[in-house]
C-alpha cells in the first residue's frame, strides 16, 4: 500500500519479459554459410578431385599418395577435429550445418505453407493430412516444381568438386567446351533425381533412421556433450503444453533427451519454451547444456571451460601435429616429377629404349627442358629436348640407344629443369653386352 494516495491513481503496465536471444536466426545462418562454403571451396581451388588424372587438387596442386605428409596431416586435422565437435558439442553438426538438415528443413516449409501445417511427409506409411482448402492442382505444381529448382540448383555443387567453375559454367550456359565429358549431362541428371527424391519423400526419415555419419558419432558422444537441458523444478509452469514438443520437426520430446537419440541439437524448442514463457514475464525451462547439471552462472562457465579443457588436452596435440604435417607438405612440395622406365618391347627382343615420364603437378602452365648427360653424343636419340604443359599432366619423351656404345657399363644422368629454377635428375645404368646386346 503506497503512503501517498496520489501514487495510486498512477496507472500502472506491467511489461511481459522479451524473448531471449533467438536461436532460430542464428542457426539459419550458419546453414546458409555452410553452403556457402561447400561452393567456396572448389570455386576458390581449396580442394576438388580431378577425375581425369584421378587425384585430390588442394590449392591447385595435384596430391599424390607420395604427398604423405599433406594427406597424413590433413586427415589428422580432420579426424581429431571432428572427435573434439562430437564430444563437446554433440550432434549439433547435424542441427546447424548439415546440408541433409538444412535441404528437408526447407522442403518442410515449402510443404506447410502450400498444403497445410499437418502435412508431414513420412515414410513409415502414414498418410499426409493435407488441409481441405490448399488440396490443390496449382498447389501440388507449385510445390514439385519448387522442389525440381532446388534439385537442379544444388545438383550442380558436386559438379565443382570434379570440373573447373569455367566448365561447369559452360554447362549450365550449354556453350561448348572440349573439357566437358560426354556422359555429364547423365551424371548431373542422375544428381538431379537423387536431390529430387531426397527432398521430396526422405527428408529427415535420413536423420532419424538412416544417417550412418550420425550413428558414429554416438560413439564419441557423452553425458556431458551439449544437450538440451529442462528445468524440472518449474515443471508447474510447462503446464503440459507439449508447444516444445510439436515445434520439433524430428518429433521427440526434449524434455527428456538421453546421450542416444534423434535430437539433432538445433534449438528450436528451446527458441518455442522461451517464446511461450516470455508472456508470463519469465524464462523458459529449455536451455542448452554442456553438464549433468548447473549450479550458478560462474559454475556453469568454469563447467563449460573445464569440459572442454579434458577434451582438448588429448586432441588439441593431435590436431597441431596434423597442422604442422599439412603446413609442411605445402612447403616442401615438390611441383614436377621425373621418372625413366624402361620401354615396353616385343618379347624376345632387346631393351634399346628408355621412357622418360615428367609431370607437371600445378594447374598451369609449364616448360620443362630433358638433356642427357654422361653418353657420347650420337649415341642416343632423345625424341624431344622439351615437354610443354598448359595445366597438369605428365608427358612421355622416349631416349633410344643406338649402336655406337661399346660393350660394358654405361652410366648417364636424365636431367630436366624449369624456367622457375626447379632441377632434377635421375641416374640410369645401360649395360652393353657381347655382340652389341643391351640389358
Amino acid at each position: 500500500m503506497s503512503s501517498s494516495p496520489s501514487l495510486d491513481d498512477i496507472p500502472v503496465t506491467v511489461v511481459a519479459a522479451g524473448p531471449s536471444a533467438r536461436l532460430h536466426w542464428r542457426r539459419r545462418a550458419v546453414q546458409a554459410a555452410v553452403l556457402l562454403i561447400a561452393m567456396l571451396i572448389p570455386l576458390s581451388g581449396l580442394l576438388r578431385i580431378d577425375p581425369v588424372a584421378g587425384a585430390f587438387v588442394v590449392l591447385d596442386r595435384q596430391i599424390w599418395w607420395s604427398d604423405f605428409f599433406i594427406i597424413f596431416g590433413l586427415w589428422l586435422m580432420l579426424a581429431s577435429g571432428l572427435v573434439l565437435m562430437y564430444s563437446s558439442v554433440g550432434t549439433a553438426f547435424c542441427g546447424w550445418a548439415c546440408p541433409q538438415n538444412t535441404l528437408s528443413e526447407l522442403a518442410n516449409r515449402w510443404t506447410y505453407k502450400l498444403l497445410g501445417r499437418r502435412a508431414d511427409v513420412s515414410l513409415g506409411g502414414e498418410k499426409m493430412k493435407i488441409a481441405s482448402a490448399k488440396n490443390r492442382l496449382g498447389n501440388w505444381l507449385l510445390l514439385g516444381l519448387m522442389i525440381l529448382a532446388a534439385a537442379m540448383l544444388f545438383s550442380l555443387i558436386p559438379l565443382l568438386y570434379f570440373y573447373p567453375p569455367e566448365v561447369v559454367w559452360s554447362f549450365i550456359t550449354l556453350r561448348p567446351d572440349e573439357r566437358l565429358a560426354a556422359s555429364l549431362h547423365y551424371i548431373y541428371a542422375i544428381f538431379v533425381i537423387i536431390f529430387f527424391v531426397d527432398i521430396a519423400f526422405i527428408r529427415h526419415f535420413w536423420c532419424r533412421f538412416m544417417c550412418v555419419y550420425k550413428v558414429w558419432q554416438h560413439g564419441f558422444k557423452t553425458r556431458q556433450s551439449l544437450h538440451v537441458a529442462y528445468d524440472k523444478t518449474r515443471a508447474d509452469n510447462c503446464e503440459k503444453c507439449n508447444y516444445c514438443v510439436s515445434s520439433c520437426f524430428l518429433g521427440i520430446d526434449p524434455r527428456d533427451t538421453n546421450v542416444y537419440d534423434s535430437c539433432i541439437n538445433c534449438g528450436e524448442c528451446i527458441d518455442a519454451c522461451n517464446d511461450l514463457q516470455a508472456k508470463k514475464g519469465v524464462a523458459g525451462l529449455l536451455r542448452f547444456s554442456l553438464g549433468e547439471r548447473e549450479q550458478s552462472r560462474s559454475g556453469w562457465l568454469l563447467e563449460r571451460l573445464g569440459s572442454l579443457s579434458a577434451r582438448m588436452k588429448w586432441t588439441l596435440p593431435f590436431s597441431l601435429l596434423g597442422l604442422g604435417m599439412f603446413i609442411w607438405g605445402l612447403a616442401s612440395y615438390e611441383y614436377y616429377r621425373l621418372a625413366v622406365y624402361r620401354a615396353d618391347t616385343e618379347f624376345g627382343s632387346s631393351i634399346e629404349d628408355y621412357r622418360i615420364r615428367v609431370s607437371n603437378k600445378l594447374y598451369r602452365d609449364a616448360v620443362l627442358t630433358v638433356g642427357v648427360e654422361g653418353l657420347p653424343k650420337g649415341s642416343y636419340v632423345l625424341s624431344a629436348s622439351e615437354a610443354v604443359f598448359d595445366s597438369a599432366g605428365k608427358a612421355d619423351l622416349i631416349l633410344h640407344i643406338n649402336d655406337a656404345l661399346p660393350q660394358g657399363l654405361h652410366r648417364f644422368l636424365v636431367q630436366v629443369q624449369s624456367a622457375d629454377g626447379w632441377r632434377d635428375s635421375y641416374r640410369v645404368q645401360h649395360f652393353v653386352g657381347k655382340g652389341g646386346g643391351r640389358s
